[in-house]
């Protein structure tokens, strides 16, 4: 008979996985709309902020500091995969003030979320970068509760699993990121 910490991990990657397919979903649905109502005409054509593509640099670096955490943790390498985590933390939140300067620049250039003088196509760049936004925040949470979980000790090569559904999550948002700045790159 299975206790029930052991269906707690035996359960735990499916359900993140069903949890990142219905954020995917979500992402999917937002695009689509974003194709149709382009399709529409009264388009505004802006310039993307540097800040823009520096927040792509960022999550992408990201991406290699939590496999770096991963590996020094199922070799037993703590000291490393504190400092992996630590990196990835930084990179996320520089990630997360690259986006707020692209708004603030964006917002200054005159591309509005809403009200007088708003276009479609600026409101679709901010509800789709908002949204990713609120899920790197849920991302930055788990990380936070992993790099604490590991500078208390509580992962190595025998148990990591926690580390493992960060990692994944990470690397999901990472991917999601990637697709909405190449999706916005190529349909702008």
């Amino acid at each position: 008979m299975t206790t029930f910490e052991e269906q707690k991990k035996k359960s735990a990657k499916p359900l993140l996985w069903i949890s990142m397919i219905s954020m995917a979903m979500i992402f999917a649905g937002l695009t689509s709309a974003y194709v149709v109502r382009k399709a529409e005409g009264n388009w505004l054509d802006f310039e993307f902020p540097i800040w823009f593509y520096l927040s792509t640099v960022f999550i992408i670096l990201s991406s290699f500091t939590i496999n770096w955490a991963k590996k020094s943790i199922k070799n037993d390498e703590l000291e490393k995969a504190k400092k992996g985590f630590n990196y990835t933390l930084i990179l996320g939140l520089a990630f997360a003030l690259s986006q707020y300067i692209t708004w603030k620049v964006l917002y200054t250039n005159g591309v509005y979320f809403t009200g007088p003088g708003s276009n479609a196509s600026g409101s679709f760049l901010y509800v789709l970068t908002l949204m990713h936004l609120f899920h790197l925040g849920g991302g930055l949470l788990a990380l936070v509760y992993t790099t604490y979980k590991a500078k208390k000790g509580a992962y190595s090569s025998n148990n990591y699993l926690g580390v493992e559904l960060c990692s994944i999550f990470w690397h999901f948002l990472d991917f999601l990121w990637l697709y909405l700045f190449l999706f916005l790159l190529y349909n702008h």
